[in-house]
């Protein structure tokens, strides 16, 4: 990821309402407007909740940090906690699962995701990628114009 024109973390309270605070930092740190804004916030506070409920920086006195990293198009968002007893894993969910779907749209939205430990903590994270030209939609066909099948040559 070289070339990453921005680095920040913040360290919050493991509260499930916090996750309102991380969601804000993300979109603080990519700014009004930026392509992957959306995704990021709403992936960050998946990977947050999965921290407070799974982890133990859901107890009193804990702590989550998410760390953002964005440049030559990419995103990458890394939530760190005081690590459970289990690991972050992609569950089979059907139409009525109550539970088990955040991991699910993680990996559904980012370019990759994954987890690591690092000592009594672990991280979470996701990189998205931007798309480098805005898909533009023709009036004519509504189909998109970056699309192979759309002739915008003029001729």
């Amino acid at each position: 990821m070289a070339g990453l024109a921005v680095r920040e973390s913040v360290t919050l309270a493991g509260r499930a309402e916090r996750a309102r605070i991380a969601r804000a930092f993300v979109g603080g740190v990519l700014g009004p407007g930026h392509l992957c804004g959306d995704d990021a916030a709403l992936l960050v506070s998946e990977l947050f909740g999965n921290s407070v409920r799974h982890s133990r920086s859901g107890a009193a006195g804990e702590t989550v940090t998410v760390a953002v990293r964005a440049g030559d198009g990419l995103v990458r968002v890394e939530v760190t906690d005081r690590s459970g007893p289990g690991v972050p894993e992609l569950c089979p969910t059907g139409r009525d699962a109550e539970r088990g779907r955040g991991l699910q749209m993680v990996a559904g939205l980012a370019a990759r995701w994954g987890w690591r430990r690092r000592g009594g903590r672990m991280v979470t994270w996701f990189e998205i990628q931007a798309l480098l030209q805005p898909m533009q939609h023709s009036a004519v066909s509504g189909k998109g114009l970056n699309s192979p099948d759309v002739d915008v040559s003029g001729t």
